[in-house]
């Protein structure tokens, strides 16, 4: 019976497909299988039918066809059938059997003719069979009836592709004896997803049908139209055997005596029929799943270690328990206290590496964002000496002073503090929703708790907002406590003497730092202009004088360097067909900053990028735009004025003095801040989850209600446990296996370019000029020189007669060669030797 050590691989499996067929994941796992390929009316049902012993496909209707049927052949002392979708039912009489299939095909596709590509998953017991594991795929059609959709050869040629463009599928190409071989759809198929023909054996159906005078002889002995594998020739039931109830047993002995009384086929009988090719399949499949076997245990080993731990942790599991809810509640919530404090502190394991989250982000938040929010709120220099100039002229009233006034100075400097209140708030408020985000993002590991996540964001979201208005509290007391006592006696403080000279010293320090290098980064210039190639990409470095770019990282092409004098910065409003984030570069003195271009845009793939450049450029000196409203433009234009030179001295000090001691405000509450609301804010939500949010959850309500897990969680868990169970199975099934099997070697190549014609208008079978028609029995070949014999009508294809060929006529009478050639015909005009 074929390899018989081998054979024992198909039952194992048939075990595996029934492992994974039960939790849905059979199609994904590439199980060793044969498709069988052809097109309508080709003989398929009939081929699987003569494997089975039984009739138990619908005919005539085209059911099967319109659904695959996947069909498991399994040796066995008794005979019965079972349907997968029909767990445990035992189907004796096979008249049930198409029954059901008819029923199932109908259930899916509905009962005008539908097609759909979910199979039937059918297993027949029997001792007449051998161990077989096929697939009867739809029959290829050209015109659509009934409810088909008009491209109803595509979708199905689509469907059929499904299966066997899989590595692991042997291909089964049905092809009836009277039609053209050559243009074969199942041959064709093969050679595209099999075109070294390693996976394809071909089936010739309807012997008996060829008309009188031909025969099939040279496609069978693998001479014409060669394939890898070769043909095997089968004779079927006639559909007036079908109709009169005609015994399969007694189809196949009626098959076994036509080739064993065939002159052309007696010689190879032993190779012919249905019971060869079962034997052929058996073989070819169990040497295919050796083949397959140690990829396919690495795929199942990769996915056991994948699930292990979390089937560990549902193993035992006992939904209804008490002890086990109250013993998961601490866990949760210690778990969740553990999560925030490393997303907060930071930590090596579980690292975000897609975006800042958590103490990164606020650390951003910290040390770039706010200190850009403060100096977005200092003055513009011009609107800040004209504010000096007045408060100086109201302040001596209808006197001309003859000193520089202090009231003048802290008049300005309270102004400029309580400024400070609104980007302080704003830290505050960029802290707490970073907090919040922090919080549902920990708290994404309860969610199998619908009741419990909800809970704990909802106590803990109001203790962050509980503590948002201490902290504001605590923050605006900081510029309280700053414009109660100006502090002239700073050691920072320059001093009315030293006022003087703060220019000077101060030009002085940033020419010192001009080759500090602040930041480098890929940018995009969006303002080129499509004719000069559009956007593109540049290694961007800032230092405290220029803003470089380079054609890469490796700074070696410089493309530009702009100067950073009279340079400021100012957000773009973000385009409808651009993804990216964009803000320019623009010179106060309205001068062209890049060629020809006024602005410079630069785009970032991120908001945050955007804003962590503007801080960057922010330490540069590159300040952002002030927004001017039309009352305060038309009042400066209204109020112009020319200052004496002793205003103009007053004011420079005052503006130096104003500078010195900002500078100091700003330095305390940059550092102030940070501290305040890591204690306020950070600090003390970290106590409250670690001290106190078990006692909230305990006095919410019902703790038993808290830890209900949600429907999802309990068919993940079972899902988990059954895959995990099935796949240990399926190694164990793997690891019985002899390694100790027979490999029978693939065939070597041949020529198969008679199939590989793309545009589908394929040449003639190389046997039409040379090789003759095989002769029937009692018939002898004609003399050298004879006349040629009579025509005979032929079927279309490679088995027709010679006489039927339109070269025929014109070739004079040759003896028949032994083996056909397939070298291209010769000339008509040439004559055979007298």
């Amino acid at each position: 019976m074929g390899n018989r050590g081998m054979e024992d691989l198909i039952p194992l499996v048939n075990k595996l497909q029934d492992a994974f067929s039960s939790i849905g994941q059979a199609c994904n796992l590439d199980l060793p299988q044969i498709a069988v390929v052809g097109g309508q009316s080709a003989g398929k049902s009939s081929v699987l039918e003569n494997f089975v012993g039984r009739d138990f496909l619908p005919r005539g209707s085209g059911i099967v066809t319109r659904r695959p049927l996947v069909l498991q052949l399994i040796s066995a002392t008794a005979e019965w059938a079972e349907f997968l979708h029909c767990k445990g039912k035992k189907f004796t009489d096979f008249d049930e059997v198409r029954q059901e299939i008819e029923a199932e095909t109908d259930r899916v596709t509905g009962a005008n003719k539908g097609i759909s590509p979910v199979p039937i998953n059918l297993r027949v017991y029997s001792p007449h069979v051998l161990n077989l594991t096929l697939i009867d795929l739809p029959g290829i059609t050209k015109v659509p009836v009934g409810d088909q959709p008009v491209d109803i050869e595509q979708q199905i040629k689509e469907m059929i592709m499904q299966f066997i463009t899989r590595e692991s599928c042997l291909i089964l190409a049905v092809t009836p004896a009277n039609t053209d071989l050559a243009n074969s759809d199942a041959l064709k198929m093969s050679k595209d997803v099999d075109p070294q023909g390693t996976r394809t054996i071909g089936v010739i159906t309807k012997l008996d049908l060829m008309d009188e005078g031909t025969d099939a002889r040279e496609v069978l002995e693998n001479k014409l139209l060669p394939l890898r594998r070769g043909y095997i020739g089968v004779v079927n039931r006639s559909q007036k055997d079908i109709d009169g109830k005609k015994d399969i047993k007694a189809a196949m002995d009626a098959e076994r005596k036509f080739f064993l009384s065939h002159p052309s086929y007696r010689h190879m009988a032993e190779k012919m029929g249905t019971p060869r090719l079962q034997r052929v399949l058996n073989e070819q499949l169990t040497n295919h799943i050796r083949d397959t076997l140690p990829a396919f245990r690495s795929k199942l080993q990769s996915q056991l270690l994948a699930l292990d731990k979390e089937a560990e942790e549902y193993r035992g599991y006992r939904p209804d328990d008490p002890s086990r809810k109250t013993k998961q509640l601490l866990q949760m919530v210690q778990q969740f206290s553990v999560d925030f404090d490393k997303r907060i502190e930071g930590s090596g394991d579980q690292v975000d590496t897609v975006e800042l989250s958590g103490g990164a982000k606020i650390n951003r938040i910290f040390h770039e964002r706010f200190p850009f929010e403060l100096v977005k709120m200092e003055c513009d220099e011009k609107e800040m000496r004209r504010e000096i100039s007045y408060a100086i002229k109201n302040i001596h009233g209808i006197r001309t002073g003859l000193f520089t006034p202090d009231m003048a100075f802290e008049a300005i400097v309270k102004k400029q503090v309580i400024k400070l209140k609104e980007p302080c708030v704003k830290c505050v408020d960029m802290v707490i929703q970073e907090l919040i985000n922090t919080v549902r993002q920990c708290s994404n590991k309860l969610e199998c708790f619908p009741r419990l996540r909800e809970e704990t964001e909802r106590i803990v979201t109001s203790h962050i907002r509980d503590r948002e208005g201490r902290a504001k509290d605590q923050v605006l007391l900081l510029i309280d406590i700053q414009l109660s006592y100006i502090n002239t006696n700073h050691e920072d403080f320059i001093g009315f003497a030293n006022a003087q000279q703060r220019s000077s010293q101060t030009s002085k320090s940033q020419s010192s730092a001009g080759n500090q290098v602040i930041r480098k980064g890929w940018l995009t210039i969006n303002n080129i202009s499509i004719m000069k190639g559009g956007a593109k990409e540049y290694w961007f470095v800032l230092t405290a004088e220029s803003l470089s770019w380079f054609k890469d990282d490796e700074e070696k092409e410089k493309k530009y360097m702009l100067p950073l004098d009279n340079l400021k910065v100012r957000d773009v409003e973000k385009s409808f067909m651009s993804s990216k984030h964009i803000f320019c570069i623009f010179n106060t003195e309205s001068r062209n900053v890049y060629k020809d271009n006024r602005t410079l845009e630069l785009a970032c793939d991120s908001q945050d990028d955007v804003e962590s450049w503007k801080s960057s450029l922010l330490r540069a000196g590159v300040y952002p735009e002030k927004t001017i409203t039309v009352e305060s433009e038309s009042t400066t234009t209204a109020d112009n004025f020319s200052m004496d030179p002793q205003l103009e001295r007053k004011v420079e000090t005052i503006r130096n003095l104003v500078d010195s001691y900002m500078a100091i405000v700003n330095k305390c509450i940059r550092d102030l801040m940070p501290k305040t609301i890591m204690h306020l804010m950070i600090g003390n939500v970290k106590d409250f989850i670690n001290a106190e949010l078990l006692a909230q959850l305990y006095s919410a309500g019902d703790q038993n209600a808290l830890m209900d897990e949600s429907q999802e969680q309990a068919q993940r868990r079972d899902e988990v446990l059954r895959t995990h169970q099935a796949l240990k199975e399926a190694l164990a099934i793997i690891g019985d296996i002899s390694t100790s099997t027979i490999t029978v070697p693939v065939p070597p190549p041949v020529d198969t370019s008679w199939m590989g014609d793309p545009t589908g208008a394929r040449r003639s079978p190389p046997s039409s000029p040379t090789a003759p028609r095989r002769m029937s029995s009692g018939q002898r070949p004609a003399p050298r020189g004879a006349p040629p014999p009579p025509n005979r009508p032929g079927p279309l294809g490679p088995f027709n007669n010679t006489a039927d060929s339109p070269q025929a006529p014109s070739r004079p009478n040759r003896a028949p060669p032994s083996i056909p050639s397939r070298r291209p015909p010769p000339s008509p005009t040439r004559q055979a030797p007298p």
